[in-house]
């Protein structure tokens, strides 16, 4: 169509267009993802200044120096294409002798699919299988990875209540309880996040059997399967089940070896259902870090002293932020047996949203409410030890004043 002519001087005039505003088109699913209770504190703190972070999930000690060799040497090296979607064959070996060895486990290199960390690992186990009418069994504080996953899928997140007075430990009858003609799958998550707590053999092998029984999936996420401080039996869900074909294993190289960055996780689970995964992880990713893979290599394969040495450290760190809480007006703890969390209780009428938010706003120190694990903990609050202890004590020489002059 012509410009309009102005019939003054003969010219064409441009037309003025008016452009509509488009929004774009979210899949409604993605409503069912929450802004991070973690992030938002974080965001807030980066701010500011002075801030002692005791909020983020993340090691704070050096990645071991032969795990940094190798990834170097596999770049120098020219190792920067595609590995197998499956993973770097030589992984796949690592990790089948590796739990081979530590579970008394027979696996395959086809039970295991190398992923980008255990987050995609656990996207893939869940999103590949949620769907409307299937209910998951998840424990009430968790991982806040697990329900949007469900719920973005159509699936149903039945939530089982933990509680610091029992040291947040799960009840295995409960569970059982908790099971129903809906009941597709259980997420399993020990040593846990939040909370720290460490599931003992007899409660796993209760759970397991049941499941097994009533042909029920379990998704077990064992990220800090090596963060133990009491008891170094620790009850795998490949130690503890008969077989394979309704558990998937889930884990990573980010908390154990300090290799959270470098993005390397695994499912293990029964060759048909590696099989599916497969098909799926090429979709996603592909295929996760070549040159970290090769450092994985190295994790495994390498002295274990590197880890044995971190998890003393974080003991000590343990029981450090244990006896500080004890000693903080108003909150209510407990020792946790595992990860690098603790997760101690405010007073039942108390916000611990509001707590953490006054709480860095006044004193600078960074933690995460109870409300971003779960509906039935938001009066707690997690505190990340992953920092020195000399960084705990000026962090609640902060933090134990400020309580003393609430009134809850």
């Amino acid at each position: 169509m012509a410009d309009p002519v102005n019939k003054d001087t003969g010219e064409s005039k441009p037309r003025k267009m008016k452009y509509r505003k488009a929004k774009a088109s979210w899949n409604p699913a993605m409503q069912a993802i929450p802004v991070s209770g973690i992030r938002r504190l974080v965001n807030m703190a980066a701010t500011m200044k002075d801030v002692i972070h005791l909020s983020i999930g993340q090691p704070d000690l050096p990645t071991p120096k032969h795990i940094i060799d190798a990834y170097v040497d596999a770049l120098n090296a020219g190792q920067t294409g595609y590995t197998m979607d499956a993973g770097l064959p030589e992984l796949l070996v690592a990790l089948r002798d590796y739990y081979g060895k530590r579970y008394n486990r027979k696996l395959t290199r086809d039970n295991i699919l190398v992923t980008s960390g255990a987050t995609e690992a656990m996207y893939l186990a869940i999103s590949a299988t949620s769907a409307p009418g299937r209910q998951f069994i998840v424990t009430d504080p968790s991982f806040l990875l697990y329900a949007p996953l469900i719920r973005m899928t159509g699936g149903e997140v039945k939530f089982i209540p933990t509680r610091a007075e029992n040291d947040h430990q799960l009840d295995p009858d409960e569970v059982i309880r908790a099971m129903g003609s809906r009941t597709f799958a259980l997420i399993l998550n020990n040593p846990n996040n939040p909370t720290g707590a460490v599931y003992p053999r007899s409660t796993v092998e209760t759970i397991l059997e049941e499941c097994a029984y009533r042909g029920i999936q379990v998704y077990a996420d064992e990220v800090y399967d090596h963060m133990l401080f009491d008891d170094d039996d620790f009850a795998s869900v490949l130690n503890c089940s008969m077989d394979l074909d309704n558990i998937m294993c889930i884990s990573s190289f980010s908390k154990t070896y300090s290799m959270a960055g470098l993005r390397v996780g695994w499912v293990i689970s029964s060759q048909a259902a590696i099989k599916s995964l497969r098909r799926y992880h090429m979709f996603t990713t592909s295929v996760a870090n070549t040159p970290a893979q090769f450092a994985g290599v190295a994790a495994l394969n390498g002295d274990q002293q590197c880890v044995k040495d971190m998890v003393d450290i974080y003991r000590e760190r343990r029981d450090k932020i244990v006896d500080l809480i004890d000693q903080t007006p108003y909150l209510i703890g407990y020792k946790p047996g595992g990860a690098f969390y603790a997760f101690p209780n405010l007073p039942p009428h108390v916000d611990g949203s509001d707590v953490a938010l006054r709480m860095l706003k006044e004193t600078g120190v960074c933690a995460v409410p109870g409300d971003a694990f779960g509906e039935s903990c938001t009066n707690a609050l997690r505190f990340s030890f992953s920092t020195p202890c000399e960084r705990l004590d000026e962090a609640f020489d902060r933090i134990i004043p400020w309580m003393a002059k609430q009134q809850f």
